[in-house]
């Protein structure tokens, strides 16, 4: 049973502050390890409290319930030792380590480097993600190309320890280099500013861009500030069964297993980034999709989708191109195939109404298909697949995947497999051969970024449905 809970703090409290919370370790670390063994004291209470951030990166809460790089990576743990996750929600750094000291929290599970301050009074866990540092602009903005450059302009900077310790390291060698703490703004919100040009530079997290550069196309990196370094969790220095427990579990094949999966899964349909192909996108999602969303929005109430994922699947199949065919044949605003036009009853591809409806019609039919025992977001993950490669070749991998020893049920693994049925040893043994299984798969991650780009626009921009 997951628990979750917000915690809201307004006053930022500044890391000139952090040694006093030294006393507060002190008094933690005095209890009798003969008495108290901090593993066994959480299996008694029952749960796991884990801090985190609300981002996309560690945890969020979405249609399908609560998910997060972060957030699945502490239930898997919270399972693998017999207790319930909270996760506990804290932005500011030095709150994040006042709680876990006070002894109000077991792991701060952040998905961010600790400077040195923080890191001396924490225990850290094995690592288990690599990143750095980065210096991020915008396109036509300052230009830097070397650490001097960096006293030309401002620098923002969100109250990250790691980043401020960096930059004061180089004011040694710079004594002109200045920045700006934002204490009571996030990573995100500092790669929205220079987005809007309210700000020329900012020091980020690579993967907390990584995530959010498909949002703004815009965004260059401009110089790489820090070696990169792991992230790893964080627990009270006393806690030594705990930071056992988590040493043995992140050391176990199966842990390995997840993380590979973890970071395909949120990381991995990231990497084809095109400024053009994105820049395109939010152009048309003002020029265009307003003509059609009533049309979408009505198709997938009746369907029971989710009306930004069928415009999201539209524009990947069409560009919103009423008009669009293929040299295959396919045609329409969802460019069905005649076949599946005929199946489905529809008559003319080209009408743009009757289109969306059978395409989003097609849509659910595939997902019913896969069947409920595919839980979400995978079913419906899987159903865009079918809908690029074919509902045979969608059960052609996901008996390859058994066959293979990998689960049949999640997008996660089939994601890996679709790949396979290219290849000679896998396909010729499959009731429908050969299928090209990487365009499968690289088609359900551009659907997968329109998605989330059209979600972020709609929620923090000036949109008017025509």
């Amino acid at each position: 049973m997951i628990r979750p809970c917000r915690l809201k703090f307004t006053a930022h409290r500044s890391w000139r502050r952090i040694p006093a919370l030294v006393l507060i370790w002190v008094l933690a670390a005095c209890g009798n390890p003969l008495v108290r063994n901090d593993l066994e004291a959480i299996r008694d209470r029952g749960e796991l409290v884990v801090i985190t951030r609300n981002n996309a990166a560690c945890y969020f809460e979405t249609a399908h319930g609560f998910s997060g790089f972060e957030y699945e990576l502490a239930d898997a743990f919270a399972t693998s030792i017999g207790v319930a996750l909270r996760m506990v929600v804290i932005e500011d750094e030095a709150e994040m380590v006042a709680t876990l000291l006070r002894g109000d929290a077991d792991i701060i599970a952040a998905g961010k480097l600790f400077g040195q301050a923080a890191a001396r009074m924490l225990a850290l866990g094995p690592g288990y993600l690599e990143v750095q540092k980065q210096v991020v602009g915008r396109r036509g903005g300052p230009s830097i190309s070397e650490t001097g450059d960096l006293v030309q302009t401002s620098i923002g900077v969100a109250g990250d320890s790691a980043a401020i310790e960096r930059l004061g390291a180089l004011r040694a060698d710079l004594p002109e280099l200045n920045w700006e703490t934002f204490p009571d703004r996030s990573s995100e919100e500092l790669l929205h500013m220079i987005w809007n040009r309210d700000l020329p530079l900012a020091v980020v997290q690579s993967n907390i861009l990584k995530m959010n550069r498909r949002f703004y196309p815009e965004l260059v990196v401009q110089l790489e500030l820090s070696e990169p370094r792991k992230l790893r969790w964080a627990v009270k220095p006393g806690d030594r069964y705990l930071l056992h427990a988590l040493r043995q579990w992140f050391a176990q094949a199966d842990t390995k297993e997840l993380l590979a999966g973890l970071m395909t899964h949120y990381y991995s349909h990231l990497e084809d980034f095109d400024y053009v192909d994105l820049a395109r996108y939010r152009r048309r999602i003002h020029e265009r999709l307003p003509r059609y969303q009533d049309h979408f929005q009505a198709a997938a109430e009746e369907y029971g989708l989710d009306w930004q994922l069928v415009a999201a699947l539209s524009y990947q199949e069409s560009h919103w191109n009423p008009d669009a065919v293929s040299f295959t044949g396919v045609r329409g605003i969802m460019m069905l195939t005649l076949d599946t036009a005929k199946t489905l009853g529809l008559r003319n591809r080209l009408d743009v109404e009757e289109g969306i409806f059978a395409g989003t019609r097609y849509l659910a039919l595939l997902r019913d298909q896969i069947g409920d025992e595919v839980a979400e977001p995978d079913r419906t993950l899987m159903a865009l697949a079918a809908y690029n490669i074919g509902l045979g070749h969608l059960r052609d991998a996901r008996r390859l995947a058994r066959e293979i020893g990998k689960p049949d049920y999640t997008w996660r693994s089939l994601r890996d497999v679709l790949p396979l049925l290219q290849q000679r040893l896998y396909y010729q043994k499959l009731p429908h051969g050969y299928a090209r299984g990487t365009e499968a798969v690289q088609y359900v991650d551009r659907i997968r970024t329109y998605h989330r780009v059209l979600n972020m626009i709609m929620a923090t921009e000036m949109y008017t449905a025509g």
